[in-house]
């Protein structure tokens, strides 16, 4: 199967900067797209970015300007650089990723990270 594995969560001042790395392995063929989502208590898992195979991105209207998405292919990463942060931004960051999973019949499924707590203090 395939493992992702969130890093770079923490505590963080308000107008900071944080960066996410989320960092896939085990049966990979290939990853499509990659995505984070966020969810902060009592409230829904919501889509924070994402990047395509060909690097488009997508972004939550709250995000935008203010986080970039991007990708490494050759380490089988994704990164979410947070810019600007505010309180509001605090939460769980989860990876997800659709991945193409590398067996004598190679299926695509999607997978979830176990997520990484970003802390944003006024």
């Amino acid at each position: 199967q395939v493992q992702l594995v969130e890093s770079g969560g923490g505590l963080v001042q308000a107008g900071g900067s944080r960066r996410l790395s989320c960092a896939a392995s085990g049966s990979i063929f290939s990853i499509n797209a990659m995505e984070w989502y966020r969810q902060a208590p009592g409230t829904e898992r919501e889509l924070v970015a994402g990047i395509t195979t060909g690097g488009g991105t997508n972004y939550a209207d709250s995000v935008k300007g203010r986080f970039t998405i991007s990708r490494d292919d050759a380490k089988n990463t994704v990164y979410l650089h947070m810019n600007s942060l505010k309180p509001e931004d605090t939460a769980v960051y989860y990876c997800h990723a659709f991945t193409v999973v590398a067996s004598y019949r190679p299926y695509e499924d999607e997978f979830w990270g176990q997520g990484t707590q970003v802390t944003v203090s006024s």
